[in-house]
């Protein structure tokens, strides 16, 4: 709040409030096999075949609504178990330490994760997908359904990734993190 009692406006967005916080409420659970991180895939390439429940709380089941023309979802959702975050980190793939903003690490200033996921279903309030990824009793923030023609690019380049030779198909998450 400003001088006054009125709010400061934002200088990147006018006619909203400057922010010190921003508060996310959680619209479901996440629900997979996964009950610890140690062991749980870091990637959905390494996760394949494992099932897992997204389960949106009623007050949003009527969003789900042609969901399942889709082939995969992305669900957005909070690292509530990450750790406290440092700026350079021992990525998973790597030995070397990389900046944070270059991994996909878990502990992060805003412990945000996402992850594309294979839709196999949608039951009422409950959309059953594959290839997960993320801790059991996760707090999903929101889902969007993957669309090639906006999601896939040509001439991808992978950074340090590509250069470490690293192979994420049955890479596990191993505490590295916790």
């Amino acid at each position: 709040m400003g001088l006054l009692g009125k709010k400061k406006q934002s200088p990147l967005n006018p006619g909203r409030s400057d922010m010190e916080s921003i508060i996310f409420k959680p619209i479901g659970t996440i629900r997979s096999p996964h009950k610890e991180p140690r062991g749980t895939p870091i990637q959905p390439p390494a996760a394949r075949g494992i099932k897992g429940q997204v389960i949106l709380f009623e007050e949003y089941s009527e969003g789900l609504a042609d969901l399942d023309g889709f082939s995969h979802v992305i669900l957005i959702y909070y690292f509530d178990r990450a750790a406290k975050f440092t700026l350079k980190v021992k990525p998973f793939l790597d030995i070397k330490e990389h900046g944070l903003f270059s991994t996909r690490a878990p502990s992060r200033p805003n412990a945000i994760g996402f992850s594309v996921l294979q839709l196999d279903c949608v039951e009422g309030n409950t959309i059953h997908v594959s290839d997960v990824d993320i801790l059991d009793n996760t707090p999903l923030l929101d889902i969007k359904p993957f669309v090639s023609s906006f999601d896939s690019r040509e001439n991808v380049k992978n950074g340090w990734v590509e250069d470490s030779g690293s192979v994420v198909e049955n890479t596990t998450d191993d505490g590295r993190f916790l």
